[in-house]
């Protein structure tokens, strides 16, 4: 019977693998979002809102917690300070997993691991989430194509607002005197 095999291995040994699930959540705490492979963030998600609720507790028990698996003590006091109290609210699930396209070399999948930008604000009762669609979605993309549409319907009031400048009026001048010499 196995015990205690509830985490995933990585293929590496348990000193490496402390050792890169702590820099992978360090570096999450310090920059709010990282760019790994699947399997990375799901183990380095777990650790990282570990530590996210070691911060919503705030006394100097959890912070000693907090340096045993996060060495910079920047990145704990940031911690402790903004990311800590700003999902005081929040029940867990402070992390969000996006998914990518597979990597080139070895196709293996790829995705962003990143922190939520909820504000206390935002979290109260009744009122709707709405998060800004992450780059590259569907939303923006549609957007941009209805953007682009008015353009080619014909829509060009920015050129009608711009005064016609003297170059470009000598320009049209030419070009008529050009068209007329070939006919």
């Amino acid at each position: 019977m196995r015990h205690n095999s509830k985490k995933k291995h990585l293929g590496r040994s348990t000193s490496h693998r402390r050792a890169m699930l702590s820099n992978l959540a360090t570096a999450l705490l310090r920059n709010g979002r990282i760019r790994t492979t699947e399997a990375k963030a799901k183990e380095g998600r777990r650790l990282a809102e570990r530590m996210i609720t070691f911060a919503k507790k705030g006394d100097l028990h959890a912070r000693r917690q907090t340096l045993r698996v996060i060495r910079d003590r920047e990145v704990v006091k940031r911690l402790f300070d903004e990311i800590g109290p700003r999902f005081q609210d929040r029940q867990g699930g402070y992390t969000r997993i996006v998914k990518l396209d597979p990597r080139l070399g070895d196709c293996a999948p790829m995705v962003i691991l990143e922190l939520l930008d909820e504000t206390k604000s935002e979290t109260k009762k009744g009122a709707k989430k709405s998060s800004p669609a992450p780059a590259g979605s569907k939303k923006q993309k549609s957007a941009g194509k209805k953007t682009k549409a008015k353009v080619k319907a014909g829509d060009t009031k920015s050129k009608e607002t711009q005064p016609a400048s003297a170059d470009d009026e000598s320009k049209k001048k030419k070009r008529s005197k050009k068209t007329s010499e070939k006919k």
